[in-house]
């Protein structure tokens, strides 16, 4: 409960203050703070004297004084008639005399605040008072008396727009003429990345300050040192960042340190979009595929496969969709799941319990939605169909008010709302959200959360007396509900029943899905005004300051749409696989925590974008040239660095090497009378190794010409080996998967490679085909009855079993950046898997099987059992090119770095050289 949490927060690191940022005004800043006496009727028999702080804001002058029985005193500055300091012709003003450091301050009204330490709405006290305030460093005064007049001056502007703009100008030359202290770095060997400006965002207020990076640590330094003097994350422990939109611009950055809570370490809304995507690039160098793992679409397959609950996946919508617990105008926005508040048993097996989740609030009662759609016909452009938004600041605060009344207050300039419009009872809210002509709101994530604590008037607020004469105190709740726990309880229960899992991706569809905007929101009932989403304003386009801060202050009274995370229908979870589901349940990290960055390999002078450039020309591929090398089909293809030499192996039992410039076979070597079924070059072209129908793993030496060495590591067939970091990873169809460590022997010596078993990865039947991910920690297995494993290489262990292939595992292959894997079988399909979650993510079906393939997450180019080479647009299921190759089956392939040269080697016995021209 995010919420809930930083006000305990909040409580414990500051108790003893009373002051907070909440007692200023929606868009006003805290600049300094001075120890002070605030002194009342000077010289006078009843004179009384109030040790204290000042606080000088940006619209108002505070006084907090040490006596907690004692009210916090606010004066607006607008309010001001006169604020000077004590004059030398002033001698005989008996309020000025012998107070030196005194500041005098003369109003038309003060709010006092927290009277007897209670928190209640604000008393406001009208007519002409003096307040004379002494501060302890009394030269000082000056400084202060000028810029309380700047302030003032700024106050008395006619226009929102022109105060505005003063105040910013105030703030920015405060924030030049000071920096991030060094000092509090929290080590000297620590290097200085960036520093600038920004403020930090916590719930309807920005403090503002020096934000600083470092090589260690993030830190936010407030110009007014409040609450502390620094905030300090360590980069090494964030393990989210996400760029914001803030006040509807790109400003903001949001950092957590944790993996699934909603509330941030940290809010920040920069001044540029270049420095927010500065800061964004250096943190983001700590955090291994912020980027890659953290989207809609993962989340989707872990929804689906349910890896995920539904509460789990809201959150990571919300949270998507630029929602946070610390901007009140998209606060995280939930479902009513429950349309039943008055039976004395709520029962979930019943689908007329449940509200209908495929239309928005607006449009569950006909008779409402009738008037509204009527309106919305005669409306002229722009139009919309709501005057009031589902979520936005006071319907957050509505149902926190119990446990957060300081930000109603602040909400709402120092009162409670009516106590008949308070949130007094499930049932009539429910009501009203039905009925009413402008109540729409949904709920919020509290509702489906553990901490009952805002139903129960527990801080004993005197909320006001409803018209039946009845204090508003605790929420009412429904009869099926025992007690809020209990109700809460029940909550979650119908959230992540069957009925709702069945549905929820209908209330997707409206909230952040394809229903949002267009033909499609209209049609659904579900058309709000153009302001509340994104892209609906551009500020930067609005000249006119006092326009542009109308419009914000209207975005934060009537709150935003969350950013679109789909354009096509969401797709239905499939309940019948869903998995008994555990809100703090952990899952497997050995995927998530292994890198999985294509910028891991070194692709010396080589570019993403060359690579990217081939793979959108990979269709012009054009045969260079094609020879008849082997007896038998040909199994296997290396090619040395420099890419002179080309090795082969076939089914004749024969290594072979074959010169690229001569094209001559310049050596053939066979080990046995068996088959070869792949080969590989050790990193320096010295050696090539052969896998063999024989058992064995044969070792040769180029330099030599000779078996260097032989592996007898099997009791079938190997039908696939791979080099990786000195480690030998080999498939058989002894039903295993083992992996070696290698030290190679002295060549000019008799001495053998020495082979030491590492891992033993054991299956139910033999093991046809095998591929390692970038970072060589996933291993994933294809055998001969359809079965692809992904297993974790550095504990050996299997993370997923999917039989997704009727038959032989032909060919798999992970992506370039390894969060997907490819499999091709004698079943004509084409399997695309994530490996995160191994749910099934594409089925392509094809005319025949194909045999091998490479890919580059979006395009195949894969080799098929007629001879033929095939480009398919993975995305769209279909096949693109179809390139004219061998006579049988394509049998292996080699593709390089590059990505623009490929060879491929083919039942017919023949090599081909292929290349694109572009």
């Amino acid at each position: 409960m995010a919420f809930i949490r930083r006000r305990r927060l909040e409580r414990e690191l500051y108790s003893k203050e009373r002051f907070s940022l909440l007692l200023l005004n929606l868009e006003e800043y805290y600049f300094e703070q001075h120890t002070a006496n605030h002194i009342i009727n000077k010289d006078c028999k009843d004179e009384r004297k109030f040790r204290g702080s000042l606080k000088i804001c940006s619209k108002s002058i505070i006084f907090e004084p040490d006596d907690n029985m004692e009210p916090i005193i606010k004066i607006p500055l607008r309010d001001c008639s006169s604020i000077k300091a004590p004059e030398d012709n002033e001698v005989n003003n008996p309020f000025t005399r012998s107070t030196p450091g005194g500041i005098s301050v003369v109003c038309s009204q003060v709010f006092l605040i927290k009277e007897r330490n209670v928190i209640a709405p604000y008393k406001t006290v009208r007519g002409r008072t003096e307040h004379l305030f002494q501060l302890d460093v009394a030269w000082k005064v000056g400084d202060v008396v000028q810029t309380l007049h700047q302030l003032y001056r700024a106050s008395c502007l006619d226009k929102m727009g022109d105060q505005a703009a003063m105040i910013t100008a105030i703030l920015q030359s405060r924030l030049a003429r000071t920096s991030f202290d060094k000092y509090r770095f929290q080590s000297i060997s620590e290097t200085l990345h960036m520093e600038c400006k920004a403020e930090m965002v916590t719930p309807l207020v920005t403090n503002p300050g020096h934000v600083c990076v470092s090589d260690a640590n993030l830190y936010f330094q407030p110009l007014n040192g409040y609450p502390k003097p620094v905030v300090q994350i360590t980069l090494q422990n964030v393990r989210r960042i996400y760029k914001r939109r803030h006040g509807l611009m790109p400003l903001g950055l949001e950092v957590f340190c944790t993996e699934n809570d909603l509330c941030s370490d940290i809010y920040l809304k920069f001044y540029s979009c270049q420095d927010r995507d500065e800061v964004y690039r250096l943190i983001a160098k700590y955090i291994e595929n912020h980027i890659a793992e953290h989207t809609a679409e993962s989340y989707v397959l872990q929804w689906q496969r349910g890896h995920i609950s539904n509460y789990q996946y809201l959150l990571h919508l919300n949270n998507l969709a630029d929602r946070s617990c610390n901007d009140l105008s998209q606060y995280p926005v939930f479902p009513w799941i429950i349309a039943d508040y008055s039976s004395s048993v709520l029962d979930l097996t019943k689908p007329e319990t449940f509200r209908d989740l495929s239309k928005p609030i607006g449009a569950l009662n006909k008779e409402r939605l009738d008037r509204l759609v009527k309106r919305y016909q005669e409306m002229p452009e722009p139009k919309f169909m709501y005057g009031s938004h589902y979520s936005s600041p006071g319907y957050v605060l509505f149902y926190l008010v119990r446990v957060a009344p300081e930000y109603m207050l602040c909400l709402q300039n120092g009162k409670f709302d009516h106590a008949d419009r308070m949130f007094n009872s499930i049932a009539e809210t429910w009501k009203n959200c039905l009925d009413g002509a402008t109540d729409f709101k949904e709920l919020i994530p509290e509702f489906y959360e553990n901490d009952s604590s805002f139903l129960v008037n527990s801080l004993k607020l005197d909320l006001g007396k409803r018209q039946g004469g009845k204090m508003v105190e605790d929420v009412e709740l429904p009869p099926w509900a025992s007690g809020p726990d209990d109700f809460l309880q029940k909550c979650q229960e119908a959230l992540e029943s069957p009925y709702v899992s069945e549905h929820l991706h209908e209330w997707i569809d409206i909230i952040f899905g394809y229903k949002q905007k267009g033909s499609e929101a209209v049609a659904a009932h579900n058309v709000f005004h153009p302001l509340t989403y994104e892209g609906g304003v551009d500020l930067n386009s609005i000249m006119d300051p006092n326009e542009k801060v109308a419009l914000l202050t209207q975005i934060l009274e009537f709150g935003q749409t969350p950013k679109q995370l789909f354009t096509t229908p969401h797709p239905q979870r499939k309940i019948q696989k869903l998995k008994s589901l555990s809100r703090t349940s952990s899952h497997s990290t050995s995927i998530a925590e292994s890198p999985v960055s294509p910028n891991e390999e070194s692709f010396e002078d080589l570019t993403e974008e060359s690579i990217t450039l081939a793979w959108n020309n990979i269709a012009k591929l054009k045969l260079d040239t094609q020879c008849k090398i082997h007896k038998e089909a040909i199994t296997g293809i290396a090619v040395t660095c420099n890419g002179s030499s080309v090795f082969t192996t076939s089914q004749d039992s024969t290594l072979k090497m074959f010169s690229r410039d001569s094209k001559t076979i310049q050596r053939s070597v066979s080990f046995s009378n068996m088959a070869l079924s792949s080969c590989l070059i050790l990193p320096g072209d010295t050696t090539v190794i052969s896998s063999s129908w024989d058992n064995h793993i044969y070792f040769y030496s180029i330099a030599f010409g000779r078996q260097q060495d032989v592996l007898l590591g099997h009791d079938d067939a190997v039908s696939k080996i791979f080099w990786r970091d000195g480690r030998l990873f080999s498939a058989s169809w002894d039903s295993t998967v083992k992996v070696w460590h290698c030290v190679p022997g002295e060549t000019l010596s008799n001495k053998k490679h020495h082979f030491e078993l590492l891992a033993h990865l054991e299956h139910d039947v033999s093991v046809n085909t095998m591929d390692l991910n970038a970072a060589n920690t996933i291993l994933a297995s294809g055998t001969k009855e359809g079965t692809i494993s992904v297993w974790d290489v550095t504990t050996a262990t299997v993370l997923h079993q999917l039989p997704h292939h009727s038959g032989t595992v032909f060919h798999a292959a992970f992506s370039p950046d390894s969060r997907h894997l490819l499999s091709t079988g004698e079943d004509c399909c084409f399997k695309v898997i994530d490996v995160q979650t191994g749910m099934l993510v594409s089925s392509v079906s094809t005319e025949e099987p194909q045999r091998c393939f490479k890919w580059d997450g979006n395009t195949i180019l894969s080799g098929s059992q007629s001879g033929e080479l095939l480009v398919w647009d993975l995305l769209g299921g279909k096949v693109t090119e179809r390139i004219k190759g061998h006579t049988g089956a394509v049998m292996s392939m080699w593709m390089n770095e590059q990505c623009n040269s490929v060879i491929t080697g083919g039942e017919d016995k023949q090599i081909m050289f292929w290349k694109l021209q572009y």
